[in-house]
């Protein structure tokens, strides 16, 4: 009778204990899709988006797995130059014609057009089979609650720049990207740094969420400390390096 007795007591007990546990973490591959349905990634997967960065025009079209990314900008000369990235690789045109471009321009033109694309169409492209995501944890920022998820790339379709390494804060709630950091440089031979970015003027255009960034910088975090840079932000310890701003952005579904 001892025993029946104690049963619902070591029930209570398990319950009890059952409701203390933290909630597991969700897996990275979640949160990064939750992440991109949230930021309107299904409407990019065929879509023409055309804005202005820094003075030069860009045209952004994917078209299921076919790309064309477009940067058109005037030279020194005041000659009108297009270079784009497409599946087929880079290119560049002057005042209409085709120039050879050397390896070291093909290499320059691939990362400046897709860089900027890149950073525009986020977090869109961490759907991409290169991506390798890590879910690193769980950080308040200012009141709100965020997901943190590491993201490195397979050599294999990583691009030029695979060894870069990449955090993003996710909010809890919306799965908003608010937050990214990115360590650059991480090669042989290669000056490294890293770099954090606050979201504002978040805006949306035919579902997509659109965003500029305060761009910031600690010369003192290496690329596997970047989880300290909202304790940073908040205590005011950053240095701003730039604003990054996109303008006149327009998305058109194909």
């Amino acid at each position: 009778m001892r025993h029946l007795a104690l049963l619902p007591t070591a029930a209570l007990v398990l319950l009890l204990g059952a409701c203390g546990a933290p909630a597991p973490s969700p897996s990275a591959e979640a949160v990064i899709d939750s992440a991109r349905a949230a930021h309107g990634a299904s409407v990019l997967d065929r879509a023409l988006v055309t804005f202005d960065f820094r003075g030069d025009a860009y045209r952004l079209r994917q078209d299921g797995g076919a790309f064309h990314y477009r940067r058109a900008y005037a030279d020194s000369l005041g000659r009108p130059v297009v270079e784009g990235l497409t599946n087929d690789g880079p290119y560049r045109a002057v005042e209409g014609d085709t120039v050879t471009l050397s390896p070291s321009e093909q290499s320059a033109v691939e990362t400046t057009v897709n860089s900027v694309a890149y950073f525009t169409l986020l977090p869109a492209p961490l759907g991409d089979p290169a991506v390798q995501p890590s879910y690193s944890g769980r950080d308040t920022i200012d009141g709100v609650p965020y997901h943190r998820v590491q993201v490195t790339f397979r050599q294999e379709g990583g691009g030029t720049d695979w060894e870069d390494v990449f955090v993003y804060w996710f909010r809890a709630d919306t799965y908003d990207m608010d937050y990214l950091a990115y360590a650059y440089g991480q090669g042989p031979d290669e000056e490294a740094g890293t770099r954090f970015r606050a979201a504002y003027n978040v805006r949306r255009r035919t579902g997509v969420r659109v965003a500029d960034y305060h761009n910031y910088t600690a010369d003192t975090l290496a690329a596997d400390q970047m989880a300290q840079y909202p304790d940073l932000l908040e205590k005011d310890a950053l240095e701003q390096v730039s604003e990054i701003e996109v303008d006149s952005v327009q998305v058109r579904p194909l």
